[in-house]
């Protein structure tokens, strides 16, 4: 079956840096775009990133350019998020998702994507 598992998360102070890790296991990344999605308590999800299936194209939200870095490593069937100066709204459960094909969808709302990973926990506190 198709499965993607999150990890990275964690408890950092404003300011740090995290690493998220998005496995993927049933499939080849070869074929699948990936995004990552956040949400927090009483907030919409909203699309953080996205990385299509060969690196072509990659996407961020505008409240993290410059801050967060999107990845992919075929070879290992995984993706990252490289996530830098850290701010508290950046705090949510993080997610990774995968859609088939080659394309980033303009929406950030994650609708498109069939395949999803259990979330990861980022809490930017001091």
């Amino acid at each position: 079956q198709l499965q993607l598992v999150e990890s990275g998360g964690g408890l950092v102070q404003p300011g740090g840096s995290l690493r998220l890790s998005c496995a993927a296991s049933g499939f080849t990344l070869d074929y699948w775009t990936i995004g990552w999605f956040r949400q927090a308590p009483g907030k919409e999800r909203e699309g953080v990133s996205c990385i299509t299936n060969r690196g072509g194209r990659i996407t961020y939200v505008d409240s993290v350019k410059g801050r967060f870095t999107i990845s992919r490593d075929n070879a290992k069937n995984s993706v990252y998020l490289q996530m830098n100066s850290l701010k508290p709204e950046d705090t949510a459960i993080y997610y990774c998702a995968a859609l088939r094909g080659g394309l980033c969808p303009s929406s950030g709302s994650g609708r498109l994507f069939g395949s999803w990973g259990q979330g990861t926990q980022v809490t930017v506190s001091s």
